[in-house]
């Protein structure tokens, strides 16, 4: 893989830490800010629903730059935000900067996601793609519990400055290593804007954002509510908590890995074995969460299995989208975020039945079943390559 493509992962583990790490710090910014933790909590909305709006909309904008440059741009928007947001003592100032946050990382994920595919052979895309978001699972394994510990520590200000800091190396990076090559020139001849967007008006194109979609919503519905099981029903210490979501993202970058492998040449595999395991391991971690051993066992396989699977149907969203080179990213983070925006949605909605914490983890079993049920009459999901219609 060329090395250009690891430099992109970078960046991505600092936008990666930045979108998880919030939850642990929502407690201290609601104190130091003088807001209810409830307020605090649209900090996390604000920058999902900025990720899925500013994904097509950014990559829109850059369309006509460099690839670099806007890749750069967007790297140097992300940390900018992130030190204003570590001086100000203005709430809305704050909230302010999770939105041009979260537009700065839909727009370099887009791009990111498109230039990626754009550096390996054609039949790589999957490769390339577990390389970019093994940013994100490395993120959830060393990001995340050290945002957390740092935050405890310095405060959460230091967190802020913290991915910052990460995001020079990230620029550095980009603009030493990623070809300068503007995204007209690569795709000489291409479609013209509203071309790439009918592209949306195709069933296998919007079947396989769709499945993208249900299945990160189930991934995040489960490991949203994590904590609350792990000192809940399994009787653990608090100290436990970040045990857990390390386990969850080392088997994510495990799964990603694989799938890295098998998700350009043999897709149906990943679905016809990784999508009834994740079905049933739902299930499986509500049943059993009372035994501390199985829980922190199948936390570990839930990640691997939800990001094998969502990192292959990911790479179906680029492969249906192959006419649309310019936006194949952006479709492709746009699925990934609807389901990072939904899944917990309709877990948090789970946490007053009679399920109670339990709840998330029936509510990711379901939408995994949805997800299995859509993709079962249609081929988008398994047949290596793009679609015989995205070809005609």
């Amino acid at each position: 893989m060329p090395l250009a493509l690891y430099l992109l992962a970078l960046a991505v583990f600092a936008m990666g830490t930045s979108e998880f790490m919030l939850a642990g710090l929502l407690p201290d910014i609601a104190g130091d800010l003088g807001v209810t933790v409830g307020a605090a909590g649209t900090l996390t909305s604000a920058f999902a629903v900025g990720m899925v709006v500013g994904a097509p909309l950014m990559a829109v904008l850059a369309r006509s730059w460099p690839r670099r440059a806007a890749l750069l741009g967007f790297t140097l928007t992300f940390a900018a935000a992130h030190a204003v947001g570590a001086v100000t003592s203005s709430f809305p100032v704050l909230f302010a900067t999770r939105v041009v946050s979260a537009l700065a990382n839909a727009g370099f994920l887009a791009v990111a996601l498109t230039a990626a595919a754009a550096l390996v052979p054609p039949g790589r895309k999957g490769r390339a793609l577990a390389v970019l978001l093994s940013g994100t699972t490395l993120a959830t394994i060393a990001g995340v519990p050290g945002g957390s510990v740092l935050g405890t520590l310095l405060g959460w200000r230091a967190a802020f400055w913290a991915v910052a800091a990460l995001c020079l190396p990230a620029a550095l990076g980009i603009l030493t290593g990623v070809p300068a090559g503007r995204v007209r020139q690569e795709t000489a001849g291409g479609p013209a804007l509203r071309a790439e967007f009918a592209q949306l008006t195709r069933a296998p194109l919007l079947r396989a954002m769709l499945l993208g979609a249900l299945v990160n919503a189930a991934t995040f519905a489960g490991f949203t509510f994590l904590a609350p099981v792990v000192t809940g029903p399994a009787g653990l210490g608090a100290w436990w908590v970040p045990v857990a979501l390390v386990l969850f993202g080392a088997g994510s970058f495990a799964g990603v890995t694989v799938a890295g492998r098998l998700a350009d040449r043999r897709p149906g595999l990943v679905v016809a074995v990784g999508g009834p395991l994740l079905l049933t391991g739902w299930p499986a971690l509500a049943l059993l969460a009372e035994k501390p051993a199985a829980l922190l066992a199948l936390v570990f396989v839930q990640g691997a299995l939800s990001f094998a699977l969502g990192a292959t149907l990911i790479t179906r969203v680029l492969y249906e989208a192959a006419a649309a080179p310019t936006l194949a990213g952006a479709y492709a983070t746009a699925a990934l975020n609807t389901g990072a925006v939904v899944g917990p949605l309709i877990a948090a909605a789970t946490l007053t039945t009679a399920t109670g914490v339990l709840g998330p983890l029936w509510a990711s079993g379901i939408l995994v079943a949805v997800a299995l049920l859509v993709a079962l009459p249609s081929r988008t999901a398994t047949t290596p390559g793009p679609s015989t219609e995205a070809v005609r």
